[in-house]
């Protein structure tokens, strides 16, 4: 075995600071802050970071715009501050993309996430650890679930009240919420109250702007209590009545593969009711949706608020007009318009391994299924679901219309 080895030394270098500022630092970062030319940086980081010689550039808002200018520095040494852990939803992450990894070094320090749950006594691996930090609170949602605990990374000090807000409203009105202030500085803080009362816990406490939320989901109202996707009830979502239902739903959801930072395309997305549940279950993922209809493209844009899928982009429109915009997919699904010329488009653009599913509930679509799956190959799958109903005294059988699915993988 031979092992290759590099001159190249990182010039880049992120740190991640504590709250007790530097003295959260071991003798290698501030070695790097002592050498440094340039330090970049947050106004809580530069204050607690006081004491060096080098050129202070403050963070820009968005920090993503800052990347190109970072690059135009090289190769002179800079150090970039972050809070805690620069690979654990923050600033690490976006850099690491940008630079290969000889030239850039971390220096973490522990992460929000551990001294939360160091303060709650919780098990790590057992609480999910989310963010809404500059991003919509309500992706918080989906989270929701009875007994869980949730570790969440805040914007300001506005959030507990939005969060407080969306628990009452989704059913967990008797959650705990607990507000963790400037962990392990020397303003450490801790503010408790229930969701349903919060309003009154902020009357009496001033809400630091930097903390940690920690939530213990205790749920109020069962009727309120949605259960995991796939396979939400009908009446969870706002529609006009065509929409694909929960059991071709749950079943479709399945076909599209979801996964981690997945892309689904979802053309003739209806209420959106197909690409919300994928979302739901593609953490980090995105969704493109396509519909010709006004009142359906509002009814998406709500239910994806509404449910905990911020990241579902909806656009009112035809899916030929408008793919040319989206980012390559792992995954496409035609419930409306179903054209050869589109999914000729859609099997060029999408990606290796990924999967594409049309459904059709008319012969004429039918045959169009069966002309593509012969040109394309895939399978062919005939649905039919039957609810049970009352029959005046008795119980029958009533029939949905059946679904034939296409599904193919690239």
């Amino acid at each position: 075995m031979t092992t290759s080895t590099t001159n190249i030394q990182p010039w880049l270098h992120v740190i991640g600071v504590g709250e007790s500022g530097l003295k959260s630092l071991g003798t290698e970062a501030l070695d790097v802050l002592n050498q440094a030319d340039i330090i970049i940086g947050g106004e809580r980081h530069h204050r607690l970071t006081k004491g060096f010689t080098a050129k202070r550039i403050k963070w820009p808002s968005p920090f993503s715009t800052m990347i190109g200018k970072i690059g135009e520095f090289r190769p002179k040494n800079v150090a970039i501050l972050v809070t805690g852990d620069p690979l654990w939803y923050s600033a690490g992450a976006l850099l690491a993309r940008e630079w290969p990894s000889e030239e850039i070094k971390f220096y973490p320090q522990l992460s929000a996430f551990q001294l939360a749950c160091s303060k709650m006594g919780w098990s790590i691996p057992d609480v999910d650890k989310i963010t809404v930090h500059g991003r919509p609170v309500e992706q918080v949602i989906p989270w929701f679930r009875p007994y869980n605990n949730l570790a969440v990374l805040t914007a300001d000090s506005k959030c507990p009240s939005k969060i407080a807000n969306l628990l009452k409203e989704k059913g967990y009105g008797a959650s705990k919420l607990t507000v963790l202030g400037e962990l392990g500085g020397p303003n450490e803080s801790m503010i408790q109250g229930l969701a349903d009362s919060w309003k009154l816990t902020e009357e009496n406490h001033a809400i630091p702007e930097f903390h940690t939320l920690c939530i213990e989901c205790i749920p109020t109202e069962k009727e309120d209590i949605l259960p995991s996707p796939p396979g939400l009830p009908d009446d969870a979502f706002v529609s006009d009545g065509n929409f694909t239902k929960k059991e071709i739903r749950s079943l479709t959801v399945n076909s599209l593969n979801p996964g981690k930072n997945k892309i689904l395309w979802d053309l003739g997305c209806g209420c959106g009711s197909v690409g919300i549940e994928w979302l739901l279950l593609s953490f980090n993922g995105r969704a493109y949706g396509v519909e010709k209809n006004q009142k359906r493209c509002t009814m998406a844009q709500s239910n994806a608020m509404k449910l905990g899928a911020p990241r579902f982009s909806i656009t009112c429109g035809l899916s030929s007009d408008l793919i040319s915009t989206f980012p390559d997919p792992d995954a496409v699904f035609i419930g409306g318009g179903l054209e050869p010329d589109l999914v000729q488009v859609a099997m060029d653009r999408l990606k290796p391994y990924g999967c594409l599913v049309a459904n059709s509930v008319t012969l004429e679509s039918e045959a169009v299924l069966v002309d593509l799956q012969k040109e394309f190959g895939g399978t062919l799958t005939r649905i039919a679901i039957s609810r049970s109903r009352t029959l005046g005294k008795l119980t029958t059988w009533n029939q949905l219309l059946p679904v034939t699915q296409w599904m193919v993988q690239k």
